[in-house]
């Protein structure tokens, strides 16, 4: 998307069009393309593209009453959090197709938007030596250089850090904080932060930042423009996305609509395929070329790692405090 729409234009959309609110970058791009554009196309009804994500922002917006999203792309901790808050709407299995999406990525308040690793990722021009472990990204005699993570509050750095320091997978939670800051403490000056997926591209592909870790769908981005980057599957984290939408929401039928079409085989398949992401419907993949299927993260689980939603749900912001005064010392 060329620009983000702003917040006024939003709460000034027409009656019969919505707000769909996401990432931004190629995430969003793939996201308009597969699934708003055959909406509106099926339906007449205009999807307004707002972003990035803001977890505060939902939450101001429900808590006064004026809500100018209706449907939101958020990770799926802060979904389970969000709907024990009273912020979110519950979806219309109605007119949801519950049957079709895959167990793990459907709940009374959230759907599946795609399913993603975090992966290693790094710049073939400046790395001389392909790395392979969440420990090789913590060597910096070994790759010189800076190294890039996610900076929100967020299952993933944690969980890598220890992983580094060689906890068992089977062993992460719950996180032992003062042994991962400990671990992180040993490459934070080396460390730069992004805080969206088209800031990790530019990081990584620019070389910046040649090592760190990445939404798996960015690197295909980068890979598919002719970027010469490398992934490493080993030890990926998987976790999911979900689309919600907040309480108060003034087209609420309008967006359990295009939840049926963002969820519907067709629209998951299509998006799979342009961005690397695997579909949350079961029937997706029949309608994918192999190729493309073998490229996705649940094509990778020999030593694949799902992050724990419900923790982070539980713990969110008694982690996010001690993160944000570790980020800032």
């Amino acid at each position: 998307l060329s620009a983000a729409l702003s917040i006024g234009a939003a709460m000034s959309a027409g009656a019969q069009d919505m707000v769909f609110t996401s990432w931004g970058g190629t995430t969003q791009d793939g996201q308009a393309q597969s699934w708003a554009a055959p909406f509106t196309a099926a339906t007449g009804i205009k999807v307004l593209q707002d972003g990035p994500t803001d977890y505060g922002k939902l939450k101001a917006m429900v808590e006064s009453g004026n809500v100018s999203w209706d449907v939101v792309d958020v990770e799926y901790d802060f979904a389970i959090a969000a709907a024990k808050m009273g912020l979110l709407e519950p979806i219309d299995y109605s007119v949801v197709d519950r049957a079709s999406i895959d167990p793990r990525f459907a709940t009374d308040y959230a759907v599946g938007s795609f399913y993603y690793s975090f992966v290693i990722g790094y710049n073939k021009d400046v790395l001389k030596v392909t790395p392979q472990t969440w420990a090789d990204v913590f060597d910096t005699a070994k790759f010189p250089g800076k190294r890039t993570f996610y900076k929100w509050s967020a299952p993933g750095v944690l969980e890598l850090a220890l992983l580094a320091d060689g906890v068992a997978a089977a062993d992460l939670y719950p996180l032992d904080l003062d042994r991962a800051f400990a671990k992180l403490d040993t490459i934070k000056s080396d460390i730069i932060w992004w805080g969206g997926g088209a800031e990790s591209q530019q990081l990584l592909a620019s070389g910046e930042a040649p090592l760190g870790m990445f939404w798996n769908g960015r690197i295909f981005a980068i890979q598919q423009g002719g970027g010469n980057v490398g992934v490493s599957w080993e030890q990926n984290l998987t976790a999911a996305d979900v689309l919600v939408v907040p309480k108060g929401a003034k087209h609420k039928e309008a967006a359990m609509k295009f939840l049926a079409e963002a969820t519907s085989a067709a629209a998951q398949a299509k998006f799979a395929t342009v961005t690397g992401y695997a579909p949350i419907n079961v029937n997706s993949k029949a309608e994918m070329d192999a190729a493309v299927v073998a490229s996705l993260p649940d094509s990778h689980t020999e030593s694949q790692i799902n992050l724990d939603m419900n923790y982070w749900a539980d713990n969110r912001d008694e982690i996010a405090s001690r993160w944000y005064s570790w980020q800032a010392q």
